[in-house]
């Protein structure tokens, strides 16, 4: 991640084509010592591509991952314990109420 992360800094920064000896010196620049392999990689990979492209369709792929779906899941699951709790809330409202009522009129230094 620290070598695609570098990259795009580097693009964002105006270098349109960063190479690899471009992110090993970004990298430097906070200690890393960069593995020669891995920039290498991201260089070939990314390219003569459009960043901005390749960022919208990462986005789209990631639009059909399904998440948070097991907290939806479990609800079904609880059955008749919703009504109960339902109830529940409904009398610690009620409570509250009367806890408000009890400081009316009372000031902190009166």
């Amino acid at each position: 991640m620290k070598y695609i992360a570098s990259y795009l800094l580097l693009v964002t920064g105006g270098n349109a084509a960063p190479t690899a000896k471009d992110v090993t010196a970004l990298l430097a620049t906070v200690d890393i010592t960069a593995d020669s392999a891995a920039v290498d990689k991201v260089i070939a990979e990314l390219s003569g591509k459009d960043i901005n492209e390749l960022i919208a369709a990462g986005s789209a792929k990631l639009a059909s991952v399904p998440s948070g779906g097991s907290s939806a899941a479990a609800a079904p699951a609880a059955g008749g314990a919703a009504p109960a709790a339902a109830a529940e809330k409904k009398e610690e409202k009620v409570e509250e109420k009367e806890e408000s009522d009890d400081d009316m009129g009372f000031g902190l230094f009166d």
